[in-house]
């Protein structure tokens, strides 16, 4: 019996697809090389994203910008698309490409279905790239899962909140309500 192999795709092929419109109507994401669907976005999702945003755009004011949504480039393999984004405002330089992972603050997902992918692969994709700080909200379980310090393509640090408040590593004078974040308050 032959094995089949999993054709894998460089962000520069996924971004070729794109501009040729093989990709229209499809929200898709590339993680690892590999072209995959996202969950459509519930009503529970949608909301607590968008507010969450909001919050962390008056909070930071003009010293980062949220990015809703929208892809952030990876090395050549994995340009994902998370929930929020917290990156350096730099403008019209993302005209040129998108936000690079020495770019990114911190990145934020939403989870509901796309849990486990939330907790291992883009865990594992976020970590591998040197993302210091990824946080997870579990929507089901009303928590914010913390996750710091990438080593080795794993997250050296955890932490589950489900109150308080918490100091993201590159703002560590700014005070963020966990309840703001998780849509609790």
């Amino acid at each position: 019996m032959t094995q089949a192999t999993i054709a894998k795709f460089k962000v520069d092929d996924y971004h070729r697809m794109i501009h040729a419109g093989i990709l229209d109507g499809r929200k898709v994401e590339l993680l690892e090389g590999v072209i995959t669907e996202m969950a459509p976005q519930g009503t529970p999702h949608a909301y607590y994203s968008d507010e969450s945003g909001d919050y962390l755009s008056d909070l930071l004011g003009g010293r980062a910008k949220i990015r809703e949504a929208k892809p952030i480039t990876l090395g050549d393999n994995s340009e994902p698309e998370p929930d929020i984004a917290v990156v350096e405002p730099l403008g019209s330089i993302y005209l040129q490409h998108h936000p690079y992972a020495e770019n990114v603050f911190w990145l934020i997902e939403y989870s509901d279905s796309s849990l486990a992918k939330d907790l291992e692969t883009k865990a594992k994709i976020y970590a591998t790239a040197g993302i210091q700080e990824y946080w997870v909200v579990n929507i089901q379980e009303g928590v914010l899962i913390v996750f710091r310090s990438p080593v080795n393509g794993e997250y050296r640090s955890e932490q589950t909140l489900s109150g308080g408040t918490i100091s993201p590593l590159t703002f560590p004078a700014l005070s963020i309500a966990v309840g703001k974040i998780i849509g609790r308050q």
